[in-house]
């Protein structure tokens, strides 16, 4: 399964005013939203928060890069003559 790695280190580190804060927040949230209408979920792995997708079409068309190893984002054809 298609998936990054959530890794939040300052989201409002550059804010100047509470105000700011909390839009940034909203925008966030927001996202967030339309992320999981999507089909997007939250899956824990140890410590580390992996945001995944089951169709890695939809992933890729958010702009997103898949952390899989490479052996597992290998696409197999199938073969025409079973």
């Amino acid at each position: 399964m298609t998936y990054f790695t959530w890794r939040e280190a300052g989201l409002t580190t550059d804010c100047a005013s509470l105000e700011s804060m909390a839009a940034r927040f909203e925008e966030s949230a927001s996202l967030m939203r339309r992320m999981a209408a999507e089909g997007f979920q939250l899956e824990r792995h140890g410590s580390e928060q992996r945001i995944t997708h089951p169709d890695p079409s939809t992933f890729e068309a958010w702009g997103f890069i898949s952390e899989e190893p490479p052996v597992k984002q290998l696409t197999l054809i199938p073969d025409p003559n079973p």
